[in-house]
Order: structure tokens, then C-alpha cells, then sequence
């Protein structure tokens, strides 16, 4: 038997006690109207969003692993990337040797030579020169000291001889020397320094450019500093039995007096690579004094240490040159033992310089009670 359901009467609705009626919807197999909706719309509906459901939940897991293996591969964790090195001083060479020509140009300036000295700095055209041109003259100029005031400046400090042409007219027999010449002479056997700012900026073609920004200014030389501490012990005699005198004596009289490169080889440790001096120097040696590291004791020294001991020393000597003229040199020597003989290890090119110590903590003071 089907059941229908049927609307009541408006009428009949509007009397009837507020009480809803038991429905069993369960056994309506037909179509049903429920909110302006059918009962099989809603039923087909209801088992769409079933598969939707369990299609996303199916798919869930499979988006997911496409997005991972989408994702690109890296070999390992990102390294950060190294800061950009401080681009190095630029102009600082070109800068000391403009400076080395404008003093140069300076010292032999005189009257009328404005225009030589505005070619380094303009503003030169308005100076007042006094003196001949070329009077004097700058020997021997170097560049002592370089430093960047600023970017794109350099303070350059060239240190210069000054010799002056011979006078004329030769001196009165009558004349006789004074402070003042005494003075005279003195500062022409001295060294000038002459201190000179530079600017420096990309030019034409990629080259640097550079002018001068004020004339030299004459300033003191400059500061002698103490001498470091060397590792090496006092200079002592060197004495013609000690093993060490024998190894750089042979190696040196073969490095300053004989051109040929293979007769090193006999005194060098193996995987050292020395050449002789060529043409020779000098004509003969003679080996003065050792500086021995850490070498405190005078008493002499006949044996050699084992094989692979490193030894670093000084060497004071006298060389004769083809003048028949002895003069000093120093060499800086490093040793190696091996086979019951010293070789060398290493022609150095300064002394070492001793380790430098911690400074003692300072004490604190005891508090007072």
C-alpha cells in the first residue's frame, strides 16, 4: 500500500492545537516537496556532496605530494652569501709617483716656470717665483709615506736631496766662513721631505686622473722607531771550528763570488732552490759574526744536531768587491741538519722578530675594610 502525504486545510491548520503530527518519512517512496525542494532533488544532492567528500579526501593526500615534488630541489641548506670585499685603494701608485714628478718640478722651479708648475697644480699661474730656473735640482726622490686622507685623496711624502748649481763667480779669498754658510752647507747635505696632497678620479679611457690640490709643504723627516726584538741571541765571533760558520761561509762565498748556479746545490737542503748572483759581486768573503737562535751561552759548538733540526741565524760579514774594498753585509739564514752536516734551508728575507709576550695582568688593588 503507498502512502501520500497530504497538505491540511488552511483552515483546519489555523485551529488545530500547536501539536506536529509524527512523521515517518522514511516510507515515502515518491516524490515529496519539501521547502520548494523535491525529495529525489534532495536525495541526489545529499549523494553528490558524499562523493564530493570522499573524492577530496581520496585527492587530499595525492594534491599534497604533487605540490611537495613540485617544489625544486636544493643540494643542501642555503649558504649566506659572503659580503662583497671593500674594493681596494685605488690611484695609490699613480698618486706617489705624480707626487715624486710635481716636487721635482718644484725644486728646480724658478722665475717664469709657472706654467711647469700648473700642469700639476693650476692654480700655480698666479704664484710670484723668484730665482733662476734650475738652480737647483732633486736627486734621489722616493716616496717615504702614503696615506688616504679621504676617498679619492692620498697625503704623499717624498723625500728628496737638493744639490744647487756652482756659482759663477768663485769666492773672495777675503771670505770666511760663518754661521750662515755653515748653516748653508748643512742644509744642503740633508734630506728634504716634502709633503704633497693628491686627488685622484676616473679619467678618459678608464685611466686615472690626478692633480694637485696646494704646493708642497717642507716637513720633518720622518720618526725613527726602537727596533723590535729579534729571536736570535748576541752576534759572537764566528769561530772557523763551529759547524754553522763552516756551512754559510762555503754557501756564501758561492753565492756572492761564483756565477755558476750548480755550485749551490752541494750546500742547500733538499726541495730549497737557490741561484748565485750573477755576474759575481764580490771577489771574497769573510764571515765576522753569528747571531745563533736562542743562543745564550758563549762556550763553542763543534757538533751537529740530528737530522731535521731547523736553525734560524745572523750573519755578519765582510765582502770584497773588484775595488779591492771591503764592505759589511748581513744575511738572514735559515739551517737544516741532515747527515751529520748543516745545510741551507732558506736565504730569509728579514730577521724574525721574537714572539710577542702577553702583557701581565695588572693587579687589582685589596679592598680596604
Amino acid at each position: 500500500m503507498k502512502s501520500v502525504l497530504t497538505r491540511r486545510p488552511a483552515k483546519a491548520a489555523a485551529t488545530a492545537p500547536a501539536k506536529a503530527e509524527p512523521q515517518d518519512w522514511a516510507i515515502d517512496e515518491g516524490p515529496r516537496d519539501v521547502g520548494g525542494w523535491s525529495t529525489g532533488a534532495q536525495a541526489n544532492t545529499s549523494t553528490m556532496i558524499r562523493w564530493t567528500v570522499w573524492g577530496l579526501l581520496v585527492l587530499g593526500p595525492l594534491l599534497g605530494a604533487a605540490a611537495y615534488l613540485s617544489v625544486p630541489a636544493q643540494a643542501g641548506p642555503s649558504k649566506p652569501k659572503a659580503a662583497p670585499a671593500a674594493p681596494a685603494a685605488v690611484g695609490a701608485q699613480g698618486a706617489g709617483g705624480f707626487a715624486q714628478l710635481f716636487v721635482a718640478a718644484y725644486i728646480a722651479a724658478g722665475e717664469g716656470d709657472q706654467a711647469k708648475l700648473a700642469a700639476y697644480y693650476p692654480a700655480a699661474t698666479s704664484l710670484r717665483l723668484e730665482g733662476a730656473s734650475g738652480r737647483r735640482t732633486g736627486e734621489q726622490l722616493t716616496v717615504v709615506r702614503l696615506r688616504q686622507a679621504d676617498h679619492g685623496l692620498w697625503s704623499v711624502t717624498v723625500a728628496a736631496r737638493i744639490t744647487e748649481a756652482e756659482p759663477t763667480a768663485k769666492p773672495s779669498d777675503n771670505d770666511r766662513r760663518d754661521a750662515k754658510a755653515d748653516a748653508k752647507k748643512a742644509a744642503a747635505e740633508a734630506v728634504h721631505y716634502f709633503q704633497v696632497p693628491v686627488a685622484t678620479a676616473p679619467a678618459a679611457g678608464g685611466a686615472n686622473g690626478y692633480v694637485a690640490l696646494a704646493m708642497p709643504a717642507e716637513v720633518a723627516s720622518p720618526e725613527r722607531i726602537e727596533a723590535p726584538e729579534l729571536v736570535y741571541g748576541p752576534l759572537r765571533p764566528a769561530l772557523p771550528t763551529d759547524p754553522r760558520t763552516q756551512a754559510v761561509t762555503e754557501f756564501l762565498t758561492a753565492y756572492l763570488t761564483r756565477a755558476g748556479a750548480g755550485e749551490l746545490d752541494r750546500y742547500l737542503a733538499p726541495g730549497t732552490k737557490l741561484a748565485a748572483i750573477t755576474p759575481a759581486p764580490y771577489t771574497g768573503i769573510a764571515v765576522d759574526q753569528l747571531a745563533i737562535e736562542g743562543e745564550k751561552s758563549s762556550e763553542p759548538v763543534t757538533t751537529v744536531s740530528g737530522d731535521g733540526t731547523t736553525l734560524r741565524l745572523l750573519v755578519a760579514l765582510r765582502a770584497t768587491g773588484h775595488d779591492e774594498v771591503r764592505v759589511p753585509l748581513t744575511y738572514a739564514l735559515t739551517l737544516k741538519a741532515r747527515a751529520g752536516r748543516w745545510e741551507i734551508a732558506s736565504l730569509d728575507g728579514a730577521p724574525a722578530p721574537a714572539p710577542v709576550r702577553p702583557a701581565a695582568p695588572s693587579a687589582s688593588p685589596t679592598p680596604t675594610p
